[in-house]
């Protein structure tokens, strides 16, 4: 069921092993994945020491985006559930220094709740 909900919209908890493997040229020494989510193709990864975004891009999806985020320079989160008529939920992330919020948007699904819990254990 995990890849059904990452195909139409829905995230989906990914394996931290898997998460690893792909991330081994990216993470810093020391640093350590806790949480990692799958939107479709792209990720929402928290580990010890940051938020990393990524945007896989294009047809292929080869052309990838990381946007690192140091939890210290998140100023607040929200997350707006999906209601009857309005079928997505979102979640918009305010960084110190911009005024337009990093906004990802989730089909109706309750792993926006997990999302939001781990941004609270590291941010707060």
């Amino acid at each position: 069921m995990g890849l059904f909900n990452g195909l139409i919209g829905n995230a989906s908890e990914k394996s931290i092993k898997d998460i690893e493997r792909e991330f081994e040229d990216i993470l810093a020494k020391g640093e350590e994945i806790d949480r990692a989510f799958v939107i479709i193709r792209d990720l929402i990864v928290f580990t010890n020491k940051r938020l990393i975004l990524v945007d896989k891009q294009g047809v292929t999806g080869k052309k990838v985006e990381y946007l690192s985020v140091p939890y210290s320079k998140i100023n607040r989160f929200s997350v707006e559930t999906a209601g009857h008529f309005d079928l997505d939920s979102e979640l918009k992330i305010w960084l110190s220094g911009t005024e337009d919020p990093i906004q990802k948007q989730f089909k109706k699904d309750k792993s926006i709740y997990e999302i939001q819990k781990a941004l609270a254990e590291f941010v707060l």
